[in-house]
């Protein structure tokens, strides 16, 4: 099967092409994002490979169905970048990866805690310079603190897990509950006793129509003052203008983002020559209390090995008329 990959980098390539080796696909990779722009980079490939800020609305799919593709394979989770009522017009099948590490998003939430809380970045950088002062490096233990957990997926649970461990109560939203979590005595409750109770949020929910702007200014208001937030699911599910006003107060105590709202562009690219442009962004920069990492929380060995054998193996299953209900997204 003839694949082209859209937003690839190094380490895309050489995962795809070592694990390839034993489906013998063959695959083209393109640096370029997939918009309306680019579809004319495809030659005669049936199949899209497309990653989280790839654009996948009414026109593109449009587009793509012109072409002649007949499957989109998304390397991630999210989906919420792909309208799939489009994609069913068009009779293109959508398949994504379900579930490739969860282990690695809920780490790095838990490290985006510890380092926020610790303020690792700012000792680090005193120590280069000569600076072993620890005045104004304060922390606190989580120990005895309340974490809310909104969305109790395998990342949500495995979160709850690792932090309950760490002798933290846990308390969760989801609209549904996880078992493994209830077994694990995690107290389900609604979100607004989430945003009062909770001393540290952490969002593990997907971006939908009930998501989006979930954290938004009359959330906010319900919170604790000084309140850690977590995001490492997807950048709108944060209204950033009103968590910008929230830090100014002090509303927010402490903001750990792996992803943004507007991201797209921006993430993944090595733009330390440019003047980045999106004031809101540079504002958060401003804050010696927010921590941002560029969507960074999937990426480990594990797990994008997970995804590039998942990914080549649908494809095949799709080549050869194999059931793919289980990654299937219509």
């Amino acid at each position: 099967m003839e694949i082209i990959f859209y937003s690839t980098k190094r380490y895309d390539k050489e995962c795809f092409n070592l694990l390839n080796e034993k489906y013998h696909h063959k695959l083209r990779f393109v640096e370029d994002r997939l918009t309306p722009e680019t579809v004319d980079l495809i030659k005669q490939e049936f199949v899209v490979c497309a990653f989280v800020n790839d654009v996948l609305d009414q026109t593109v799919l449009s587009l793509l169905a012109q072409r002649g593709v007949k499957l989109i394979a998304l390397r991630c989770a999210g989906f919420d970048n792909v309208d799939l009522n489009a994609a069913k017009q068009y009779n293109i099948k959508v398949i994504r990866v379900g579930s490739y590490s969860p282990n690695s998003v809920a780490e790095h939430a838990l490290c985006l805690m510890l380092a926020l809380n610790r303020k690792v970045y700012t000792s680090y950088n005193r120590v280069k310079s000569g600076n072993f002062s620890i005045d104004g490096l304060l922390g606190f233990d989580f120990s005895g603190k309340t974490i809310g957990i909104i969305g109790t997926g395998k990342i949500g649970s495995i979160l709850s897990q690792t932090t309950q461990a760490m002798g933290m109560r846990v308390i969760a939203y989801d609209p549904i509950k996880n078992p493994e979590c209830e077994k694990l005595g995690v107290e389900y409750v609604d979100i607004d006793t989430v945003f009062s109770q909770s001393d540290v949020i952490s969002l593990h929910c997907p971006l939908n129509s009930n998501t989006k702007h979930l954290i938004n200014s009359s959330a906010l208001e319900k919170m604790k003052d000084s309140v850690m937030l977590i995001n490492t699911s997807r950048g709108a599910v944060i209204d950033t203008c009103a968590v910008v006003e929230a830090l100014k107060t002090n509303k927010i105590g402490y903001l750990g983002l792996d992803v943004y709202e507007n991201e797209q562009g921006m993430f993944f690219e090595d733009l330390s020559c440019q003047t980045i442009q999106d004031d809101v962004f540079t504002s958060l920069l401003s804050f010696s209390n927010v921590l941002i990492t560029s969507h960074q929380g999937f990426f480990t060995e594990n797990a994008l090995e997970n995804i590039a054998n998942t990914t080549l193996m649908n494809i095949q299953k799709f080549e050869n008329g194999i059931d793919l209900s289980n990654d299937e997204l219509y």
